[in-house]
């Protein structure tokens, strides 16, 4: 039989219980959560004042308690001992040990760690949100930038692994703006829930004292208060909302990423990486490894599992009050944004870096031949032909520049011309000059001013409607954190005039 009473099984808390659960989260609630606590206390502690839930003079010693305990108490140095068991009932302690029990219990009236718990998480995370907006609006207008210095510098486009078309840089960069801008939508409209504030849901359906629950609301910066007291406690659709928008911000920057690695390898070769992002080997003198890009792969990858680890985590748990979508399982989460931060940092500078190596693209655009769309392209337009039978003359003189291995550009006008005379029964009548500038990459990219291409006026219009969003995206950020800082300021004034003079 087991002897509870020497084990220590038998007097909260149990020593393993203690150290495997209770003093990590005591730390990690130290340090991601405890100045969010603090203004929710005041937050609170000056609607209760407001609404004569609790008289005002009583209020005015409570936040008197509560400011020297955020001044003056050293949090950061308590240890966990299991006195009390968690970071809340430590601050109540010190509170009730400043007021004694009657008066310092009085600030929980109407509350719950529930309802706080939920719009801490809420808080932390409208705060990585923000940070990672600046994040990637800086990332944003990097690549604006370097597609804008990059306008006309040739590069080929990949279909399945396989040269396929020509663009040009600037071009290719506005694809990951143009994908990043919308990520940001993703993400805002998933972290609406988190500006949807849980206080006054009390442990889950509210309180009989008359508390006005959009006042703390605003008060901590949130748009508005949740509507149902349930939904506030046991939804948990304000972190997997938000993580998978994020994941999808990850695999949408490792995919590109992944093509750096392509475009970096000696054998495409078309990007060239300075050497402040090049490290060597320790025995092949000739090596230049862009390794920075395998670290951007691996931080997309890390980056995304730690979004997984918190949706995953919610799967197939109860719809109520739960551990599960509390302080570890937000820590975890908080990596994510982590990872973001380096990553995003990473590849604005590195964009920024990159050279575009002109002649090799220039000699594998024709080696490839891939301006042969729009040479049979012009033979529609020229010689009145149907798209199905340009294609197959393009089609076959792509084949005799491949087989006798020379480029587009040189092969005779007299065998194009055959060509054209087999598969018609007449001369063609295009030019020879005409014929070759309809085979260069340039005027490929050129003819292609259809909305969203990489011709020059098509190109500046898109740039010029993605800075116009970017700046769209930067006010709306700049209001939000607008708000959050007003609510601080005020609810910091109204703390202030209660304080004994």
């Amino acid at each position: 039989m087991t002897d509870n009473t020497a084990a220590g099984f038998d007097k909260f808390p149990a020593p393993v219980y203690r150290e495997t659960v209770l003093a990590p989260l005591f730390e990690s609630s130290k340090r991601l959560h405890a100045a969010a606590l603090f203004r929710v206390h005041y937050a609170h502690a000056v609607m209760l004042a407001e609404q004569n839930v609790v008289p005002s003079a009583e209020i005015d010693r409570i936040l008197a308690a509560l400011r020297d305990i955020e001044r003056n108490f050293d949090l950061a140095s308590v240890p966990y001992t299991g006195e009390h068991e968690d970071l809340f009932f430590v601050i109540e302690a010190e509170l009730v040990r400043r007021l004694g029990p009657d008066l310092a219990g009085k600030l929980h009236t109407g509350r719950s760690r529930n309802d706080i718990d939920h719009t801490l998480f809420k808080m932390a995370l409208k705060e990585h949100q923000i940070a990672l907006f600046d994040r990637l609006h800086g990332l944003i207008a990097a690549l604006l930038d370097v597609a804008e210095r990059e306008k006309a510098t040739l590069v080929v486009a990949y279909t399945h692994g396989q040269p396929a078309q020509p663009t040009t840089f600037g071009h290719y960069l506005c694809a990951l703006a143009e994908i990043l801008l919308r990520d940001i939508e993703r993400i805002t409209a998933a972290g609406r829930a988190l500006d949807l504030c849980s206080m006054g849901a009390a442990a889950i359906t509210t309180t009989g004292f008359p508390i006005e629950r959009a006042r703390v609301a605003a008060l901590l910066g949130f748009a508005e208060a949740q509507e149902n007291s349930y939904g506030c406690i046991a939804a948990c659709d304000y972190a997997t909302g938000v993580y998978a928008a994020l994941k999808v911000m990850f695999v949408n920057i490792g995919r590109f990423v992944q093509d750096l690695g392509q475009w970096t390898g000696f054998e495409t070769g078309h990007l060239r990486v300075p050497d402040g992002f090049v490290q060597i080997s320790s025995i092949m003198p000739q090596k230049r490894n862009p390794v920075p890009v395998e670290h951007m792969r691996l931080m997309a990858s890390l980056g995304a599992g730690h979004c997984d680890a918190v949706v995953n985590t919610m799967h197939n748990t109860p719809f109520t009050d739960m551990n599960d979508c509390e302080t570890e399982v937000h820590a975890a989460g908080y990596q994510a944004f982590a990872a973001a931060d380096r990553l995003l940092r990473l590849l604005a500078d590195f964009v920024r870096a990159v050279q575009v190596d002109e002649a090799r693209v220039r000699r594998h655009i024709d080696e490839s031949c891939i301006t042969i769309t729009e040479l049979a392209d012009t033979l529609v337009r020229g010689e009145n032909l149907s798209f199905r039978q340009a294609h197959e003359i393009a089609a076959h003189i792509a084949r005799l520049a491949v087989d006798s291995r020379r480029p587009l550009s040189a092969l005779p006008y007299a065998d194009i011309a055959a060509i054209f005379a087999k598969a018609t029964g007449r001369s063609l009548s295009l030019s020879e000059a005409a014929l070759r500038h309809a085979a260069t990459p340039e005027n490929f990219v050129a003819v292609r001013e259809r909305q969203g291409g990489p011709g020059p006026q098509a190109l500046a219009a898109s740039l010029a409607r993605y800075r116009a969003a970017l700046a769209a995206r930067r006010q709306e950020r700049a209001a939000m954190q607008r708000r959050v800082a007003d609510a601080a300021k005020q609810l910091d004034a109204l703390v202030d005039a209660r304080m004994p003079r």
